[in-house]
């Protein structure tokens, strides 16, 4: 790792301080204090609530030249102290008074020095609000600069703020109501480049409002692909009518990322990490993003330029690292969660099926999780779509390194399900291409050999020589050759032998439609147990249950004479560590390193060394490069995850690119 490397990170916190209602000199120090605890937890950009150096309910008390002078010179005390106390950007709220006209301001302060001040644009009078009767709307300015403590400061709603010592980090600045009207002034500034935006807020609490604040601030957030970060006023606000729940909240990109207990009496202090790296991919694979800065007639946007402290690479993230980012989160969507994606397959399935009209369908079965999940799509759109049972053929192909467990788990599999399986021993048929092929597999001359003769040496063969190519590949195109022949094939492939290349060319790899093409290996078991559990019930479920305890394996490998499988995890690595490299490196971009700072974060169900991890992640970029070919002709089979590798939908690339730039990136 390269030392002070962020990996995109910037840490955010949102202040709900215990306001004392037209005290600003003792609210400068109730700001210092937080500044103090949020330097310790190395926070980049503070956020507080709106007029947090005077309070928003002061009313009539906002034209006292009092108040007006008491909150200025706690503004200058607040610039002083963050010199010493902060080293990240600090924004806080007051009253202003500029050309003998009021306004509602945000102060933008940055390590001793004030980089900006800017008014509220959208001021609510309507209901419990009072604000046009206290202060002066933006656009009423005159002035694009005002002066505080003998130096122009920038003023108006055309200011970003971008770090210059940290890539796609640029802060835009709305008040409370300027995100509640139809169109945001925070829309048009993350179209000109912002992708952090600071709301300070004093929302008041009434029954339900927390929810639709809530929702709008995440929309605000998917809507605009950015970082949101919300400060809302606490209770010392609550005066007269009103009462304030010091609501707080930090989302990103549509995700909620952290929230604040409300109505607490203490100082609050919500922190968490913003990814802009996650940010910066989706605005550049989105184009609408890009159209609605051409469509839109944006401000000429000022921007103001500031450092962040630079970060240790021991510095670990705040954020929810989930080791398995394919599986749905256990809550109450988990299973609507899942039962969407298994009706995701089963409707293109069903939808294929109808548009083919296939005589027969066949599919080959081996007892193995990724055969099955596709089975039990087939048995669900059979059900749903009235398509006789009889209409489909599938077939169980017993080869050299099939296990007893697995076919006996392929047989009443179809006996539970109801599905006509036909058995087929495809070994004396891959004995005599061999033969024809002059093959000797494993190094066995067949001349004068029977299949039981091969059969025998093949279970005594040592560790050492079990690898042979061809031995493989003929039994895989064996298999597919019967379906190929015996009706309308579907596919069994998962998303992450896809992106491995774990899959022999013209066999597995082909079908006529394949359900489970987007579906990473990882949710392939997570799927299957969610089915046996909420579908079935009794021996079909437990048959589905042993399915998924069984040891992941190709089955074309001859079974040692003690019994030992060809295991795929013990070949290739354990796969959620590959699913967890798929997901980083495909939805959001992210550079090995990255990768290998995450997973170190993540808790996985067995611990890996941060060598292990990038041994695999290598492993998994070589192969996932080299393999590109088989994935530029797969067959038809619906999206269901933000993550698809269709080279007709998600997934374009060159099957002669070369991984040389992120092996040197992981290794730099």
């Amino acid at each position: 790792m390269v030392e002070n490397d962020r990996f995109g990170m910037v840490r955010v916190a949102a202040a709900v301080p215990q306001l004392a209602l037209a005290n600003p000199g003792k609210n400068a120090v109730i700001a210092k204090n937080l500044m103090v605890r949020a330097q310790s937890l190395d926070v980049d950009v503070l956020v507080f609530p709106e007029l947090s150096l005077t309070g928003y309910t002061c009313n009539e008390l906002f034209f006292q030249k009092e108040l007006q002078d008491a909150a200025r010179n706690a503004l200058q005390q607040l610039i002083h102290d963050s010199e010493k106390h902060f080293a990240g950007i600090l924004i806080v709220g007051l009253p202003l008074s500029i050309n003998q006209v009021l306004y509602n301001c945000a102060a933008i302060i940055s390590q001793g020095q004030l980089l900006g001040l800017q008014p509220k644009t959208y001021l609510p009078t309507y209901k419990e609000f009072y604000d046009r009767r206290f202060f002066a709307p933006a656009f009423a300015a005159l002035v694009d600069f005002v002066e505080f403590d003998g130096d122009p400061i920038p003023f108006g709603t055309d200011l970003l703020f971008t770090a210059a010592n940290v890539p796609d980090c640029t802060l835009g600045i709305e008040i409370c109501e300027d995100l509640w009207t139809p169109i945001p002034i925070s829309s048009q500034m993350c179209l000109a480049g912002a992708t952090i935006i600071a709301n300070l807020s004093a929302s008041n609490e009434t029954i339900g409002k927390v929810t639709y604040r809530r929702d709008l601030v995440v929309q605000q957030s998917a809507r605009c692909m950015s970082g949101y970060i919300y400060a809302g006023a606490g209770v010392g606000e609550s005066s007269t009518d009103l009462v304030f729940g010091g609501h707080a909240l930090i989302a990103e990109n549509g995700t909620l990322l952290a929230e604040s207990e409300r109505f607490s009496r203490t100082d609050q202090l919500l922190v968490q990490d913003i990814d802009l790296d996650r940010l910066r991919v989706n605005r550049q694979t989105t184009s609408t993003f890009v159209d609605g800065g051409m469509v839109n007639d944006l401000p000429n946007y000022r921007t103001i330029g500031f450092e962040l402290p630079e970060k240790k690479t021991s510095t670990r993230t705040l954020r929810s690292i989930d080791p398995h980012p394919f599986i749905p989160k256990a809550s109450i969507e988990l299973n609507q969660r899942c039962e969407e994606i298994f009706h995701i397959q089963v409707a293109g399935l069903g939808r294929r099926l109808h548009a083919a009209k296939p005589e027969k369908i066949t599919i080959g079965v081996s007892g193995g999780l990724d055969s099955t999940l596709a089975l039990l799509v087939l048995w669900k759109t059979l059900k749903d779509c009235e398509i006789p049972a009889e209409r489909v053929r599938a077939y169980t192909m017993p080869g050299f390194g099939t296990t007893p467990r697995t076919l006996q788990n392929a047989r009443q599999l179809g006996q539970h399900l109801q599905i006509s399986m036909d058995e087929v021993d495809i070994r004396q048929l891959c004995f005599d291409e061999w033969v024809l092929l002059k093959h000797a597999p494993f190094g066995i001359n067949l001349d004068n050999f029977t299949l039981d003769q091969l059969s025998d040496q093949l279970l005594h063969l040592p560790p050492e020589k079990k690898a042979d190519l061809v031995f493989e590949n003929v039994q895989a195109r064996a298999r597919t050759s019967i379906l190929m022949n015996s009706g309308f094939v579907i596919g069994t492939g998962d998303l992450s032998e896809l992106a491995l290349g774990w899959c022999t060319y013209n066999a597995d790899h082909m079908s006529m439609y394949n359900p489970n093409v987007s579906i990473p290996k990882t949710l392939v078991k997570f799927l299957v147990r969610w089915i046996a559990d909420h579908e079935f019930s009794g021996p079909t479920r437990e048959t589905l249950l042993d399915i998924v305890a069984t040891e992941i394996s190709p089955e074309l490998l001859p079974i040692s004479a003690d019994g030992k499988v060809q295991s795929t995890e013990a070949t290739i690595g354990k796969y959620e560590l590959h699913d967890f490299f798929l997901y980083f490196f495909l939805r959001f971009g992210m550079h090995p390193r990255k990768i290998v700072w995450l997973a170190e974060q993540a808790r996985f169900d067995h611990p890996y060394t941060g060598s292990q991890i990038r041994e695999q992640l290598q492993l998994f970029l070589r192969r996932f490069f080299q393999n590109q070919y088989k994935r530029s002709c797969i067959p038809d089979g619906p999206k269901v995850g933000s993550v698809s590798l269709s080279p007709r939908g998600d997934w374009r690339m060159p099957s002669d690119a070369q991984v040389n730039a992120w092996i040197e990136s992981l290794n730099h």
